[in-house]
């Protein structure tokens, strides 16, 4: 379980992260602060593994509170103002999420964030095996289980899932997909493609075989595949 604290002076902001939080079983809440002061004294008693930090706020504003702090935790920026992004990566914030966003864009970053091994044990079984996906295609709504996807791929604008025993076309974005899947289970290889981790039979120059399908590796994503070895 991961501990987290939002520390905004926007009361609407700590109502829709919090919305997104109770949707993700592995957060569990500590603490809001609506300035650092309030963040000091929580802190000063108790411990967060993760903040969800906004920049501007009176008196002393988020990184200031970054820079007092000897050892911080994970910080995702939660803030309107993108001109801010680059010192924020200069005191190793996590991620940068530019107001408003959204869920699946949310999700993204506290998986990336907190990793694997978190999410697992939040409730003992692996994402993959707790819940099917709900996506619309063919006029129909699928209920698709991660463990049956083979890859998905890019297709204009739709989105082709490839399952074990048959394909289906969808409205959503390959991004969008992409934040909704347990990171420990797939992976992007390319612009076009994402695959199923378990399901890769061999990686050879290029191209990645699944099955009787086979997968071109992109140049940008080539780095993603180190983690697998």
């Amino acid at each position: 379980m991961t501990s987290y604290c939002i520390i905004d002076d926007e009361p609407i902001a700590h109502r829709i992260i919090e919305g997104y939080c109770e949707a993700l079983p592995y957060l569990h809440k500590i603490g809001n602060c609506y300035n650092a002061f309030e963040a000091m004294e929580l802190f000063s008693h108790t411990h967060a593994d993760l903040i969800f930090l906004d920049i501007q706020m009176p008196k002393l504003s988020g990184f200031g509170l970054l820079k007092t702090m000897v050892n911080p935790p994970k910080v995702i920026v939660t803030s309107a103002y993108q001109e801010f992004a680059l010192e924020g990566y200069e005191l190793n914030i996590s991620d940068y999420l530019l107001k408003p966003f959204s869920f699946e864009r949310f999700v993204k970053a506290v998986n990336k964030t907190i990793g694997p091994s978190q999410i697992i044990q939040a409730e003992g079984v692996p994402p993959t095996e707790q819940k099917g996906l709900f996506l619309k295609g063919d006029k129909k709504v699928h209920q698709i289980h991660p463990n049956d996807i083979l890859f998905i791929e890019a297709y204009g604008n739709y989105t082709k899932i490839h399952l074990l025993e048959e394909m289906i076309l969808s409205h959503e974005k390959i991004s969008s997909l992409e934040a909704m899947l347990p990171t420990e289970a797939f992976i992007r290889v390319h612009k076009s493609f994402i695959v199923s981790i378990q399901r890769i039979k061999t990686i050879e120059g290029n191209r990645i075989r699944l099955g009787t399908h086979e997968v071109p590796i992109g140049q940008t994503y080539r780095n993603n595949l180190k983690r697998l070895r």
